[in-house]
C-alpha cells in the first residue's frame, strides 16, 4: 500500500470517550472532501472497535459521526472494487467487510449514527449495523445504496438488513434503482429514526445515546404488511420486481436480477445465512464484465464533474434566450429551474406564449410527481422574463441562441444581438449542425462566441456539447462549461466540425437503417436487433422520435460536410416530400397517439418504393447489430482523428450522455476495445468489400490492430 495512503487511512478515524462516557467515533479523511470507506480505513474501524469493546464497560454508548460539513461517507473506494478481478477476492472482501460491521452491531453499549450530508453505499451499510439513526434535513443529506449502478449490490451487510428494517415492500425500490432518499423521506419509512435540524444533530445524537438508542415502534401501512408478512405477498412483489428490471433493461445488467434471487433466498433466513447467500452474489457480481464497464462509465461521469477549464472571468449570473421554440423554452425553463434568471425573446407574443406554456408545462408535471410544490414551480416561472425585444440584453452574461436551424437566418440575428450586449458578454448556439466557425466570421467578438447543445428534451437529456470555434476563446469555453455543471448537465468539450461530436457519429448509425430497410430487412427487425444490444430505442424509432424532416436536414448536411461516405440511403431519401414527419406528425415508421406509441405504419412502405423491395429478408440479428456498430465505431475514430474530441473518454461520455449507447457495455470506444481493433478492422473489410466505401475502416482502426492496442491503450 503507499504509505501516503496508509498514512490517510489511518487518520481518516479518531476515538474520542468525553467526560460523560461516551465515546465518539469521527470519520474525517485529511486531504479530502469526502470520507471513503477503503480497506484500510475498515481495518482502522476494526481496531478502534476493539478499543471500544474492551472499554465497554466504562461506556454509555458510542456515537459515529463525521467531521466533514455536509458529508458522511460518500462510499467505498471505487478504485479498490475496480482492482478486484475473481469472485473469489470479491466474496473474501464482502465476508470481511460484513465481520467488521456485524462487530459494531453486536456491541454491548448502545450505538448512534449522526448523519448530515451524503452516506452511500458502505457508509449507509455502517448506519444500518447501528442502534439508532439520526440525520439533518439539510438538503444535501442523500441516503442509499447505489451499488446496483455499479453492477454490483451492497455487500456489507445491506441487502440483508435493509428489508430487515424498512420491510421489503420499501426495501426493494431503494436496492434495485440504486436511487438515494432524502432524510425526510427516509424518517417516514424508517431508514432513520429522526430527521433533524443540521444545528441539533449532534445534540439529538448525544440525547438518543444516553436514553438507550431505543427506536421507536413504527407501524407499518397495510399495503406493506401484506406484501412484508405473508409468503404470497413477499413472491408478488419479487414477481413485480423481476418484470419491471426486465422491463427496463432487458436482461442486460446481472446485478438487479441476482439482487432479486438474493434477497428471495435471504429474506427469511437466519442471519449468518443471509450474509452468505450476500458475499457469493457480490463475488460473482464484482468479477463480471458489466461492473468493469460500469466502473469505467462512473470514472467518466466523475471526471466531467471535476472543475472547468481555469478563468478569470467572473461566473454566468444572467442569460438570454433568443427564439422561444420547444429548445428555447426548455433551455429557459431548465435555466429558471436553477436559479437562474433568464430573459426569453421572439419575435411575437404567439411564439413566446407557446415557449412559456413549454416551460411551465415541465413544471407542471413535476409538480404532479411530488418532485416540486406549486409554490416552488411558480417561483422558478417568475424567473423567466419574456420580451419582444433586446431590454436588458445589455445586462446580461450569457445569451443562447435557439432560432430556426439555417446559416443566413442564424448569421443575421447573431450579429444583430452583438449590438446589444455587452463587449464581455459570450454568445453561444444552440445549432446541432451548422459550424460554429463559420457563424463567427461576421461578428466583432468572435472570441466571445461559441457552441451550447443541448439535447432535446432539454430538462431530461444530460449531455451539452461545448463546442469550440477556430476563434473561440478559452474564457468563453470555460464560462460555459461551469454554466452547464451549475445546470447538473455533463459538458463535453469538442471542436468544431460537421456534426460535432454526437450527431457526426450518430449519422452513419442512422443512414444504415435505411441501407438495410433497402436490403430487405424489416422495420421490427431493425429496431429489436439494437434494443437487444442494448441501445434504449431502435435506430427508425429515434429517426421518428428526431423527426424525419429534421433528420433529413441533418443528413444533408453531413453529406456535404464529410462526403459521400454519408451519402443518404434511397429508403430514407425517398420519404422527402411526404407526410411522414415521425411523432410530432402521428405517423413515420410507426404510429402515435398522443403520447402513445403504436406499432409499424403499415403504410410505409408504399412510401419507400421504390427504394425498398416489396418483401421482407430474413437478415440475421447479429448481421444488423455489425453493420449499426461499426459503423459507429468506424466514425468516431475518424472524430479522434480530426481532432473534434480529444480523448476516448470523450467519445463515450458523449454517446452514453447523449443517445443512451449502453452503459454496461462501458461506452462506444471501450466496447470497441472489448470487441477488439482486428475483429472491427475484419468487419470493415468484409463489409466494405459487400458494400461499398461507407465501410472503409479509418486509419487509426488499422493503425490500432497493427499495433495490437486499442483506444484507451
Amino acid at each position: 500500500m503507499n504509505p501516503d495512503r496508509a498514512t490517510q487511512d489511518q487518520a481518516a478515524l479518531t476515538l474520542e470517550v468525553t467526560g460523560d462516557g461516551v465515546a465518539w467515533l469521527v470519520f474525517d479523511r485529511p486531504d479530502s472532501k469526502v470520507n471513503i470507506l477503503t480497506s484500510g480505513v475498515l481495518a482502522r474501524l476494526d481496531a478502534l472497535l476493539g478499543e471500544i469493546e474492551a472499554q465497554a464497560s466504562g461506556l454509555r454508548g458510542l456515537v459515529i459521526r463525521s467531521g466533514k460539513p455536509a458529508t458522511f461517507i460518500a462510499g467505498a473506494d471505487i478504485s479498490e472494487i475496480a482492482s478486484v478481478r475473481s469472485e473469489e477476492d470479491g466474496y473474501a472482501a464482502s465476508r470481511e467487510g460484513q465481520r467488521i460491521l456485524r462487530r459494531l452491531e453486536q456491541l454491548a453499549i448502545p450505538t448512534v449514527v449522526a448523519i448530515d450530508g451524503i452516506c452511500l453505499g458502505g457508509g449507509t451499510e455502517l448506519a444500518l449495523a447501528c442502534d439508532y439513526r439520526i440525520a439533518s434535513d439539510r438538503p444535501e443529506t442523500r441516503i442509499g445504496l447505489p451499488e446496483i449502478r455499479l453492477g454490483i449490490l451492497p455487500g456489507f451487510g445491506g441487502t440483508t438488513r435493509l428489508p430487515r428494517l424498512i420491510g421489503l415492500s420499501q426495501a426493494l425500490p431503494l436496492i434495485l434503482s440504486g436511487q438515494p432518499v432524502k432524510a425526510s423521506r427516509a424518517r417516514r419509512i424508517g431508514l432513520v429514526d429522526e430527521a433533524v435540524h443540521p444545528s441539533m444533530l449532534l445534540d439529538r445524537a448525544l440525547a438518543a445515546v444516553k436514553a438507550g438508542a431505543r427506536p421507536a415502534r413504527r407501524k407499518k401501512p397495510l399495503a406493506s404488511r401484506i406484501i412484508d408478512d405473508s409468503a404470497p405477498g413477499r413472491a408478488i412483489a419479487f414477481s413485480r420486481a423481476r418484470k419491471q428490471v426486465m422491463k427496463e433493461t432487458r436482461g442486460h445488467y446481472p446485478a438487479p436480477l441476482l439482487a432479486i434471487r438474493t434477497l428471495r433466498r435471504s429474506v427469511r433466513a437466519p442471519l449468518d445465512r443471509a450474509f452468505e447467500n450476500e458475499a457469493r452474489a457480490l463475488g460473482q457480481l464484482i468479477a463480471s464484465d458489466e461492473c468493469r464497464n460500469l466502473i469505467h462509465v462512473f470514472n467518466l461521469m466523475e471526471g466531467a464533474k471535476k472543475p472547468p477549464p481555469a478563468t478569470s472571468r467572473p461566473a454566468i449570473e444572467r442569460v438570454a434566450v433568443l427564439g422561444a421554440g420547444v429548445m428555447g423554452g426548455g433551455i429557459a425553463q431548465l435555466l429558471a429551474s436553477r436559479d437562474v434568471p433568464v430573459r426569453l425573446k421572439d419575435i411575437n407574443a404567439a411564439a413566446i406564449s407557446k415557449g412559456l406554456q413549454h416551460a411551465a408545462g415541465i413544471f407542471q408535471k413535476s409538480v404532479k410527481r411530488g418532485r416540486l410544490s406549486r409554490r416552488d414551480a411558480q417561483h422558478h416561472m417568475d424567473a423567466i422574463a419574456p420580451t419582444l425585444d433586446f431590454a436588458g440584453f445589455g445586462r446580461v452574461d450569457l445569451v443562447i441562441e435557439a432560432i430556426v436551424e439555417r446559416m443566413d437566418v442564424k448569421t443575421r440575428a447573431l450579429r444583430e444581438v452583438e449590438d446589444h450586449v455587452g463587449d464581455g458578454c459570450i454568445i453561444a448556439s444552440n445549432t446541432s449542425s451548422l459550424s460554429i466557425t463559420g457563424m463567427q466570421a461576421g461578428l466583432a467578438r468572435p472570441a466571445n462566441f461559441c457552441g451550447m447543445h443541448f439535447f432535446n428534451p432539454v430538462h431530461r437529456m444530460p449531455l451539452v456539447e461545448v463546442i469550440r470555434g477556430r476563434q473561440t476563446g478559452p474564457d468563453a469555453i470555460a464560462a460555459v462549461h461551469a454554466l452547464a455543471r451549475r445546470l447538473d448537465k455533463t459538458p463535453v468539450i469538442v471542436n468544431d466540425g460537421p456534426g460535432f461530436l454526437v450527431n457526426r457519429i450518430l449519422s452513419p448509425y442512422l443512414n444504415e437503417a435505411g441501407f438495410l430497410l433497402e436490403e430487405g430487412a424489416s422495420i421490427e427487425a431493425i429496431d429489436k436487433a439494437l434494443l437487444d444490444f442494448g441501445m434504449p430505442m431502435g435506430p427508425l424509432r429515434l429517426l421518428d422520435e428526431i423527426g424525419l424532416d429534421v433528420a433529413r436536414h441533418a443528413a444533408a448536411a453531413m453529406h456535404a460536410g464529410l462526403g459521400d461516405r454519408m451519402r443518404p440511403s434511397a429508403a430514407l431519401a425517398a420519404l422527402e416530400g411526404t407526410s411522414l414527419l415521425g411523432r410530432k406528425g402521428g405517423r413515420g415508421f410507426y404510429v402515435y397517439e398522443g403520447e402513445k406509441a403504436g406499432g409499424v405504419n403499415s403504410e410505409i412502405y408504399g412510401y419507400l418504393a421504390p427504394a425498398v423491395p416489396a418483401t421482407r429478408s430474413e437478415m440475421p440479428s447479429e448481421e444488423v447489430r455489425t453493420r449499426s456498430i461499426v459503423a459507429m465505431i468506424n466514425e468516431a475514430a475518424r472524430v479522434i482523428e480530426d481532432g473534434i474530441a480529444e480523448s476516448p473518454g470523450d467519445v463515450d461520455l458523449g454517446m452514453i450522455t447523449g443517445t443512451g449507447f449502453p452503459p454496461f457495455r462501458g461506452g462506444l470506444l471501450r466496447y470497441a476495445d472489448n470487441v477488439g481493433m482486428p475483429t472491427i478492422v475484419e468487419h470493415l473489410e468484409r463489409l466494405e468489400a459487400a458494400s461499398g466505401p461507407r465501410f472503409e475502416a479509418a486509419p487509426l482502426l488499422r493503425e490500432y490492430a497493427a499495433a495490437g492496442r486499442g483506444f484507451y491503450g
